[in-house]
């Protein structure tokens, strides 16, 4: 439900041991493949085994939500044989997966731009949404065809059309409700494999204040020890959300959300 969730730019998030969101993009499929003299697809198809595993290891680790990068707004540039293969992988996963995720008490939820995909895979993509709508052990999102920018874009496009008349007067608490993962807090922890170190157009908005874990370890073989690896890191944070280290001694301390104003002279979330 959009709403419910501290803004790390409006309050203070609770700060567990766990991350309660794990953010992550799945790189390295390919350099993985072609390690292995193994054309590019054998890399995704293995990079699937891989989001498995992740899910089972969320879940034991008490992990609420997990987010996968499977497919960006830019990934159509790729040649045509490996989009073709990658939304075929989706379509497979979509039909062999599903009931698993309900078993286990798994909702699935996929964002992005989904008018771009077929019919018969956005029909799958609905169809598992649905089933596993009441699921709450963990919260998968898949964004597929999905871009950071393109997010906020459509986000204020909406708001501008519901209400005009606050134009030039939004506030973050406006636009929040709007972006494609209100249903979610934001990630404690933001995960990229394969040794790049850059978000890549990845949750603009809701990697704010996320904690950065950037690792050399190609998708398909990051596995348990990788992930207790980088929640040992996150763990090892000091997440002061604007305060001081000194502050972070001082649990009693009240400190209050300075006002979001976009206007210099009307403040509508006063």
């Amino acid at each position: 439900m959009a709403g419910k969730f501290t803004s790390s730019t409006q309050a203070i998030p609770k700060v567990a041991g766990v991350p309660r969101h794990i953010a992550i993009i799945m790189d390295g499929n390919g350099r993985w493949a072609r390690k292995r003299y193994m054309p590019r697809v054998a890399g995704h198809k293995r990079g699937l085994e891989t989001v498995r595993a992740m899910v089972k290891a969320c879940i034991a680790r008490g992990v609420e939500y997990l987010t996968l990068f499977a497919f960006s707004s830019e990934n159509w540039r790729r040649p045509a044989e490996e989009v073709s293969f990658l939304l075929g992988l989706f379509v497979g996963a979509l039909q062999g997966e599903i009931d698993k995720l309900h078993v286990n008490d798994v909702r699935l939820k996929v964002v992005g731009d989904l008018s771009a995909f077929e019919p018969r895979l956005l029909a799958l993509i609905r169809e598992g949404e649905a089933k596993t709508a009441n699921n709450s052990r963990l919260t998968l999102t898949i964004a597929a065809n999905y871009g950071g920018r393109a997010d906020i874009l459509q986000a204020v496009n909406q708001l501008a059309l519901a209400h005009p008349e606050k134009a030039g007067c939004f506030g973050e608490t406006d636009l929040a409700p709007h972006l494609l993962l209100a249903y979610a807090p934001e990630p404690d922890l933001f995960i990229r494999t394969g040794g790049e170190q850059r978000i890549s157009n990845f949750l603009l908005w809701q990697l704010a204040y996320s904690e950065l874990h950037f690792t050399d370890t190609l998708w398909p073989d990051f596995d348990d020890a990788a992930l207790d690896l980088a929640i040992a890191s996150y763990r090892q944070r000091e997440r002061r959300f604007g305060r001081t280290s000194e502050q972070l001694l001082e649990p009693k301390i009240a400190v209050s959300p300075a006002p979001t104003k976009l206007s210099p002279t009307t403040d509508r979330n006063a």
